[in-house]
């Protein structure tokens, strides 16, 4: 073993640390002078002896004196030799450093409590923090210094999802999320993770941390509020080594996304490094101690900037709806559904149907989350949710109309064809007695038509159905369907009554293919007004109508059958729906064709066409068209007229009755109000 060296000069003479027993100086052979104090593990030490390294370690100091001196350690021999008493001093060093562990924790514990107690707990308004903790380090002194700092610095944040939200991320030659920000809203929980929390101890690649809570830690879906709620996001870097990569960058990029950096060293923390990646002002953001045990101090610093005033509190801000307190200032926000005035303190709903971009058919009424369409009185807004249509109380209710249903409003009367009058139920119609008619109705049934509609078209044979006079002796009614082929349904002479007939509409089955309107025309001339089909004879001068319903272009020749028809005498009226061609409605119907020729866009809007047929179906009164004259004097004439005079007294009774009962109700109304 080699003489040991000399003691250390004064100039070396250092202060005990508390948190480094194990401070010492070395030399390497050949050097003059050793380096500055270093403080290491027992490990280290024993290393650098076998290597014929001069070792001077620190020894406490005397009782009365202020500072420490350093021993010089005898140096070991080379590989294989030992020196028992140093290697046993160390060992002894290490094990009382780790007998006394507990107890320096438990010192701990008081600055851990003045902390939190050191004032009201932080109120700094809405903050999304991130702390980014070097674990490169390994010895657990340190390790769980810095985690009661953890500790002890939430316990004077106002934690909480609306208030400050912490996140923890540690970092060594990787990165790893302790918690996110989304991750706990209560202290407690965020405590047991770091208390949990078990260091990774290899490299220092700060720069991958940094990237790393830019884009993951302070990201929406780890839990960061989005930038326009304007909540300030803090990262706190805390590194005790230089990085082994390059910070700068990075740094400054974050920096750029609204992210405000404080960076701490501790003991051989790189301060060129620190300066790179705080936000400036520099003096407010850098923090750089000497070791651990002191890290407090950053504590009380960094609590005294996060927990300013809150201006919302303090004073009276102005704001209508609601104050947002941030660091060292306040700004206001309206409530969901307004919007700030020009001098950002009052408010004002949002207009939504100022914008123009409504496309509300009637009014417009700007609510909570946009504009909403609304319909006058008397109509219903449609599925569109912007298009209006009269409110049609006859299809929603059993209205008993026997002819038409007309909607008022928020009400609705009963209507009946011109010629006939409305009866003293309201509801039912007068017949046409004088209509003795040979009726023959050629119906499309082709597959343009569609089943729905055709069943429309049904219904609507059976309104003309309604004011007819349907007897053997009155109105003969037949019914015949044609597409690629004609087919009767039911001759004129089969049936006798109104009922029977609007039986066997209603039984019809619906044919489709092709629309042959020539084959169903020369079919109804040379067979639904023969005779044999029950048609009347040509002697009685009975009139015979034919009426095609159609929807579309033929496709054989209409010609030859139309002029046809005519020329039999047969009193032809076309009715036309959707694609129905005007030209061959024309050359259908008879002269003139204003008299003879409807036609309707929508098969649902039909019974507006009854209107123009009730002119030969149901003739004025006494006179039918085409219907013999007898004399007045017969006694047949003498009754039927005795009959048409009582009940058009007794129609005039009920008007006078009705008439009498309103002058009463307003004589009341009068008497009332004086």
């Amino acid at each position: 073993m080699r003489p040991p060296p000399p003691p250390a000069p004064a100039a070396w003479l250092s202060p005990p640390r508390a948190h480094c027993p194990r401070r010492y100086l070395v030399q390497l052979p050949g050097r003059l002078r050793p380096s500055a104090p270093l403080c290491g593990r027992a490990s280290e030490l024993s290393g650098r002896l076998r290597s014929g390294w001069h070792v001077w370690l620190s020894h406490p100091p005397t009782t009365g004196s202020a500072r420490g001196v350093f021993v010089p350690l005898p140096t070991l021999k080379g590989k294989g030799g030992s020196d028992t008493s140093v290697l046993c001093w160390l060992s002894a060093m290490r094990g009382l450093l780790y007998s006394l562990l507990p107890l320096l924790l438990l010192l701990l514990q008081p600055w851990e409590t003045q902390l939190q107690l050191a004032g009201p707990r932080c109120s700094s308004g809405p903050l999304d923090l991130v702390f980014v903790i070097d674990s490169s380090r390994s010895v657990p002194f340190e390790f769980e210094t810095m985690r009661q700092f953890l500790v002890g610095l939430l316990r004077s944040l106002d934690v909480g999802p609306n208030a400050t939200r912490v996140g923890v991320i540690q970092y060594s030659s990787q990165v790893q999320s302790v918690f996110p920000l989304r991750a706990f809203s209560r202290r407690e929980d965020m405590e047991r993770a770091i208390r949990a929390l078990v260091p990774l101890a290899q490299g220092t690649m700060t720069g991958l941390a940094i990237q790393y809570a830019m884009n993951v830690a302070f990201s929406v879906a780890e839990g960061a509020r989005p930038p326009e709620a304007h909540v300030p996001r803090v990262a706190v870097i805390v590194t005790d080594g230089r990085p082994q990569d390059r910070v700068a960058e990075v740094a400054a990029q974050a920096r750029a996304r609204g992210i405000e950096i404080y960076a701490v060293g501790v003991q051989r923390a790189d301060v060129g490094s620190l300066r790179a990646m705080a936000s400036p002002p520099l003096n407010e953001h850098v923090f750089l101690v000497e070791s651990f045990d002191l890290i407090q101090e950053f504590g009380r610093q960094f609590q005294g900037r996060l927990c300013t005033l809150d201006l919302c509190t303090e004073g009276d801000h102005g704001c209508e709806h609601q104050c947002v307190s941030m660091p060292g200032s306040y700004f206001c926000r309206g409530q969901a559904g307004f919007v700030l005035q020009q001098e950002q303190r009052s408010c004002r709903a949002i207009d939504h149907c100022s914008f123009g971009n409504h496309s509300c058919q009637h009014d417009c009424v700007s609510i909570y989350g946009g504009p909403q369409c609304r319909c006058r009185e008397g109509y219903d807004l449609l599925p569109d949710g912007r298009s209006c249509q009269a409110r049609d109380l006859c299809n929603g209710v059993d209205h008993g109309c026997e002819f038409q249903c007309v909607s008022e409003g928020f009400s609705y009367r009963c209507v009946c064809p011109e010629g006939r009058q409305l009866q003293a139920d309201g509801k039912s119609c007068s017949r046409c007695r004088e209509g003795h008619v040979d009726l023959v109705l050629l119906v499309d049934g082709s597959k343009s038509v569609r089943p729905q509609n055709f069943e429309l078209v049904k219904r609507f044979v059976n309104q003309i159905v309604d004011f007819l006079d349907v007897s053997p002796e009155g109105t003969r009614v037949g019914l015949v369907q044609f597409s690629s082929r004609v087919r009767t349904e039911f001759p004129l002479g089969r049936y006798g009554t109104a009922a029977e007939v609007k039986q066997a509409v209603l039984a019809v089955e619906y044919m489709e293919r092709g629309t042959m309107t020539g084959l169903a025309l020369r079919h109804m001339v040379e067979h639904s007004f023969s005779e044999a089909q029950g048609a009347r004879p040509r002697a009685l001068n009975v009139p015979r109508v034919g009426l095609v319903f159609t929807d579309g272009r033929s496709q054989d020749n209409i010609s030859v059958w139309a002029a046809r028809a005519k020329e039999e005498g047969i009193v032809m009226y076309a009715v036309g729906v959707g694609k129905a061609v005007e030209e061959e409605l024309r050359e259908i119907a008879s002269e003139p064709a204003e008299l003879h020729v409807s036609y309707s866009p929508d098969f649902s809007t039909m019974t507006h066409l009854l209107e123009n047929l009730k002119g030969s179906i149901c003739p004025e009164e006494g006179i039918g068209a085409g219907t013999e004259l007898r004399s007045p004097c017969e006694c047949e004439s003498l009754v039927e007229f005795q009959g048409r005079t009582l009940g058009a007294l007794e129609s005039l009774s009920q008007k006078l009755a009705q008439l009498t009962a309103r002058l009463e109700d307003l004589e009341n109304q009068l008497a009332t109000q004086k």
